[in-house]
């Protein structure tokens, strides 16, 4: 197999992507254990890497899969009375491999199901350790504990468990990671209780719970189904009688931590590498099909984001000056640079950067931090083709006052772009420019405001060339001609 690189897409500030890394962490645990190379990323895909893709299902435009390998992980609830999930990420589970945890899902996109290798999630040990830690059952402060979002039918639910008299504490913000994890380890139980009537039990939440060291109690309808690791090992509330029955004479009893500590110790016991192994089989003969198509040729980034960070745009080409914001390419456009450049990306696949390649440039909170925006500003030229678009946004309005921003050297306002638009000959440009094409107000959200309540704008410079008479008047106020052509010798 190649090597494995597990990718969990983050649109800029949907926090909720966060809670997909205990999956993506439980596949790199089994593939790891099958001898695979395997990488764990935000929004970076590797060219030389077969892909595997969680949350595309909040964007994930279809061309990446030309130039990348991407094997898409389905975790959400398909099918009748499930998640209404948007048409482009079904027709990407339809035209793509995918990883799925349910036998019922393909056929809600098309695929033959013997073709989705289907895997499950159970005992993860690497969380031993912050199992360890945790108090014993009976002396955790947390009865109930319930996370995750919560829609009317959970609200009902909820309501229900509220009513019997169970002290049942609801996590209001959405936390993940070890900061969610360090609430379960308090609780003596997780309760689960279904999002869709489709009622497919939430796997995905439990395992890590129990893997904890922490019982789950979850509603269990007619339409429930869960894998043979759980039949056992969860407390099933199959109805209200049953519900009645468990949280009025047995939940926090000593029968209730005995009967605890017997299911987790069976929850371990439950191996799932064979069908990651059986998935890893499913998958190697697409990834020799599609490296037999691929394109050796360097790439040549048509749109160039400038800076990385929590913003990293997938498909994009990202160029930044500091190495832990983890851009493709370490580079200072606020330094002199010589076209084409040839060099590798973070992963050492060929890239050439040339003048008039890029039809987009795009720096958000970057201008008013390099040093030499002048530099800057004549390497973007000089990138982009006739046509293609600076895209910036910087701070102005009631923001340049004291900045905020350690970092920041200057502010800007509506006439800052007049050095690139009307003052070009100043830098030393004679053929081409930029023109003004956007310039709107946003607030400190980053949404359309009126500009007395500006906090930023958002400008867009087209690069143009310039007309024979800005020529001339540019070569009138230069320090030389502008360049004059040889007269010797004659041909």
């Amino acid at each position: 197999m190649p090597p494995l690189h597990i990718v969990v897409m983050q649109p800029k500030g949907y926090i909720h992507s966060l809670g997909l890394l205990d999956h993506a962490r439980y596949l790199r645990y089994q593939f790891r254990r099958l001898g695979c190379e395997v990488g764990l990323a935000k929004n970076r895909l590797r060219e030389d890497a077969l892909n595997i893709v969680f949350c595309a299902h909040r964007g994930f435009p279809a061309e990446l899969t030309q130039r990348y390998a991407c094997v898409f992980v389905n975790l959400e609830q398909l099918g009748a009375d499930g998640a209404q999930m948007p048409p482009g990420y079904l027709a990407l589970l339809h035209q793509n491999p995918v990883i799925d945890y349910d036998a019922s899902h393909p056929a809600a996109y098309g695929r033959d199901a013997a073709s989705v290798p289907l895997v499950w999630f159970g005992h993860a040990p690497y969380l031993q350790p912050v199992a360890a830690q945790a108090a014993p059952l009976a002396q955790r402060p947390i009865d109930l504990l319930f996370f995750g979002s919560v829609n009317p039918r959970r609200q009902a639910f909820l309501e229900k468990v509220r009513a019997l008299g169970v002290k049942l504490t609801v996590v209001q913000e959405p936390l993940y990671g070890a900061e969610r994890d360090a609430l379960v380890v308090r609780a003596k139980a997780v309760l689960n209780c279904h999002a869709h009537a489709s009622s497919r039990f939430e796997q995905a939440r439990a395992f890590q719970c129990m893997s904890l060291g922490t019982p789950v109690i979850s509603e269990r309808t007619v339409r429930t189904q869960a894998p043979d690791c759980y039949q056992d090992t969860v407390f099933w509330l199959d109805d209200d009688a049953r519900m009645a029955a468990f949280f009025q004479g047995f939940f926090g009893s000593p029968a209730y931590f005995e009967e605890a500590g017997a299911k987790l110790q069976q929850f371990q016991q439950r191996d799932p590498l064979p069908v990651y192994r059986h998935a890893l089989q499913l998958l190697q003969p697409w990834w020799t099909q599609w490296c037999t198509g691929r394109a050796a040729e360097p790439w040549v980034p048509r749109q160039i984001k400038l800076g990385a960070g929590d913003d990293y745009l997938p498909g994009w080409l990202h160029l930044d000056s500091v190495a832990r914001h983890q851009p493709d390419i370490v580079l200072d456009l606020a330094q002199p640079q010589a076209w084409p450049l040839h060099t590798t990306n973070q992963w050492g696949v060929p890239v050439v950067l040339q003048a008039g390649q890029a039809e987009q440039v795009y720096a958000s909170g970057v201008l008013q931090r390099v040093a030499d925006l002048a530099t800057l500003m004549d390497n973007v030229l000089q990138l982009l083709k006739v046509g293609g678009q600076f895209l910036v946004e910087v701070p102005c309005g009631k923001a340049t006052g004291p900045w905020p921003d350690p970092a920041q050297v200057r502010g800007f306002d509506a006439s800052a772009w007049r050095w690139y638009t009307e003052h070009f000959a100043d830098l030393g440009w004679l053929e081409y420019r930029f023109e003004l094409a956007l310039l709107s107000w946003l607030d400190e959200q980053l949404q359309p405001c009126q500009p007395p309540a500006a906090a930023h704008m958002r400008v867009g410079l087209v690069k143009v060339a310039t007309t024979p008479a800005e020529r001339s008047a540019a070569r009138m106020s230069r320090p030389d001609f502008g360049g004059v052509e040889p007269d010797w010798p004659l041909a």
